[in-house]
This record gives structure tokens, C-alpha cells and sequence, in this order.
């Protein structure tokens, strides 16, 4: 959602999934069949997978601005998007889950504080990497 706002795209909104439910539905899971959000649809053509979402509309709608036309800077936005969902994600997923999703009194608090100190981690190498750059990938 935040590509799309980035790129003023009119869309529809479904909420689905959790407590909207619908992603188990027969109709959402021919679309998605792993029944998780996102799912996008643009004129005719369905995905889902967030970062393959990402790419496509950036691709179709903001080639060379949001997604650049440079293989090399590319790459660079693709190695983020990447580790975002392989690293990023992983530390703070359970925080989130934690302390936004989970009542108070089952909190696994030791958990956090873990997690916390990975995210930490994290967000110190890509400070550490846009000490040397303006952005994640390309100039602009």
C-alpha cells in the first residue's frame, strides 16, 4: 500500500485476512493459493508475494524512478527488498507479534528483548551503509 500511494495509483482495497477473513475462501485462494495477503490484481494479471508486488508495480508504473533501469542499482534495491524479507523480517516479526498481537499476560517478554537487540543490529548496518550513500540503491 505504501508503493501505491508512492506512485498515486487508484486502486480498490480489500481488507482480507486475520479478522477480516476471506483468504480462505475458494474464490481469494485460486488467486493466492498459499491464502496470504498480498494479492494484487492489474488488469487481468493476479500476484502475490509482497516484494515480487513491489517490483512489478514499481516495474510497470515508475520504471526507472522506484525500481531503476541500472542492472547494478537494481540489484542494490533487489539485495534490500531481499534482506528485508530474509533477515529484516525475522527479527522483528516476533516483537510485533508480541507486543501488539498477543494479550499482555502471554507475552514471551524474554523474546522481545532478544529480538529487540536483532532488530537493533539490523537497523546499525543499514545506518552503517547510508553513511556512504544517500540511498539503498541507485542515486536518486
Amino acid at each position: 500500500m505504501w508503493l501505491v500511494g508512492e506512485l498515486g495509483l487508484e486502486h480498490e482495497r480489500y481488507d482480507v485476512g486475520m479478522e477480516y477473513g476471506g483468504n480462505d475462501t475458494s474464490e481469494y485462494l485460486a488467486m493466492n493459493p498459499n491464502g496470504v495477503v498480498p494479492t494484487i490484481e492489474d488488469d487481468g494479471f493476479i500476484l502475490w508475494e509482497s516484494n515480487a508486488c513491489v517490483r512489478y508495480l514499481a516495474s510497470k508504473y515508475s520504471a526507472g524512478v522506484l525500481y531503476p533501469d541500472n542492472l547494478q542499482s537494481r540489484a542494490e534495491a533487489d539485495r534490500w527488498l531481499d534482506w528485508q524479507q530474509t533477515t529484516l523480517i525475522w527479527a522483528f516479526i516476533p516483537i510485533f507479534w508480541n507486543l501488539i498481537r498477543t494479550p499482555p499476560e502471554k507475552r514471551d517478554m524474554e523474546l522481545v528483548e532478544t529480538k529487540r537487540q536483532e532488530t537493533i543490529l539490523c537497523y546499525q548496518m543499514l545506518e552503517q551503509y547510508l553513511k556512504e550513500r544517500e540511498f539503498l540503491a541507485g542515486s536518486d
